[in-house]
């Protein structure tokens, strides 16, 4: 018997450094579905097995994440699905808005146009779009923590808000993505998620329970984060890349990686980041214990 056992994945988790989390994706596919979801949004052909078995490997060539939406609460299928196409970079990211009556429409969609600027298809979105993930299926904890969240942000933000599928994560529920920005968040309490959603509507990003963004991998989540535990900065001002480092600080055989933030005023910072272990524990509700580990900042420096 552990220590772990018989507790939410979520309370596992709650000694696990946020920064580093945050799933990488870059492309969205976001199809409305009302109603009761399968473990896998692909595996369980949630869309149908037709549309599932043309689709499934257009989004992995394109590597495009597939995610169900559907409305907070019970609402009635009117028969017209929203979709969003969303783009999630460090510049120039964008969400579409489209309409569909039938399902072989998605069909229809060039997926590659995520890789290039809006393609004009879909009404642009310009306001944050909020994915609270509330897969019961795939963990309860989404279920128990997420719904409860995304009612709440339902209620200030009702055309934004959708409760969404597995977003990667689930011990870190409940979680929330703001798109297009990628921006992931975690352990959130209501006042802390429309903290996050209100800051985004002011280009601004708030850093309690922010996992990082979806476009940076985690070293560089964790670097920018790091950063902007030290920098004031609007949400659009800094931008991320992977920097070869052969003297990291730190003990080597932990060493995670290093980045170099640079701010749109010139300002840059180097960053170092090494990997923490800590004691398995489920990385779901019901599974076995696994070992985990966290991304730390070694150092960070000011680059003349």
């Amino acid at each position: 018997m552990t220590d772990f056992e018989g507790m939410l994945c979520s309370a596992a988790a709650a000694d696990l450094p946020l920064p580093g989390t945050a799933t990488r994706v870059s492309g969205w596919l976001c199809v409305e579905q009302p109603g009761a979801w399968g473990r896998d949004v692909i595996g369980d052909e949630v869309l149908g097995p037709e549309i599932t078995a043309e689709l499934a490997p257009r989004l992995k060539a394109a590597r495009v994440r597939p995610t169900l939406i559907r409305r907070p609460g019970r609402n009635e299928f009117t028969g017209t699905r929203t979709v969003f196409l969303v783009a999630s970079r460090p510049r120039d990211s964008w969400c579409e808005r489209l309409e569909i009556t039938d399902l072989k429409q998605l069909l229809d969609l060039d997926l590659s146009l995520l890789d290039g600027p809006a393609p004009k298809i879909g009404a642009p979105v310009t306001d944050p779009l909020v994915l609270v993930c509330a897969h019961g299926k795939r963990d309860q904890c989404c279920a128990l923590l997420g719904r409860p969240i995304a009612a709440r942000l339902s209620a200030e933000y009702p055309d934004l808000v959708w409760e969404c599928s597995h977003t990667g994560g689930h011990r870190f529920a409940p979680a929330l993505v703001l798109l297009p920005s990628g921006l992931t968040y975690g352990r959130v309490d209501p006042e802390a998620a429309l903290a996050a959603v209100a800051a985004a509507h002011r280009n601004d990003l708030a850093l309690e329970g922010f996992r990082g963004r979806s476009c940076y991998t985690p070293v560089e989540q964790a670097a920018e984060i790091a950063v902007r535990q030290r920098v004031s900065a609007p949400a659009d001002s800094l931008t991320v890349t992977t920097t070869p480092d052969a003297t990291p600080t730190g003990d080597p055989s932990t060493f995670a990686g290093a980045a170099t933030v640079t701010h749109r005023d010139g300002r840059r910072w180097h960053i170092t980041v090494h990997t923490v272990a800590y004691p398995a524990r489920p990385a779901s509700c019901g599974a076995k214990p696994k070992p985990a580990t966290g991304l730390v900042v070694d150092d960070i420096r000011e680059l003349p």
